[in-house]
């Protein structure tokens, strides 16, 4: 069964950092373009960073970049994101995302990754 499960999210001072993990299960996961998506409460999902299959190449969304490293480890199967300079913009549901096989490069549209998380809450506060 494919999984994807989230940890890390939590509470923290504007600022602060969090560092997100996400563990796959089920999936061949280096063989998956990866990526995190955000919600914000009552904003529609949006696209923060995605990751290629090798770790090579990164793409950022311009709220994040700069404060947002996406990385991976494919020996363990886990994509993570170092969260710095936080913001309470950036209060959100965190999702991680995987695309299938076929896919060889990183997307930023929600119908374009095939796998979910079931997400973490990040609350920054000011």
């Amino acid at each position: 069964q494919e999984q994807l499960v989230e940890s890390g999210g939590g509470l923290v001072q504007a600022g602060g950092s969090l560092r997100l993990s996400c563990a796959a299960s089920g999936i061949t996961f280096s063989n998956r373009v990866m990526g995190w998506f955000r919600q914000a409460p009552g904003k529609e999902r949006e696209f923060a960073a995605g990751i290629t299959r090798s770790g090579g190449n990164t793409y950022y969304a311009d709220s994040v970049k700069g404060r947002f490293t996406i990385s991976r480890d494919n020996a363990k199967n886990t994509v993570y994101l170092q969260m710095n300079g936080l913001k309470p913009e950036d209060t959100a549901v965190y999702y991680c995302v995987a695309r299938s096989t076929m896919a060889l490069t990183i997307a930023t549209r929600i119908n374009e990754y095939a796998y979910w998380g079931q997400g973490t809450q990040v609350t920054v506060s000011s």
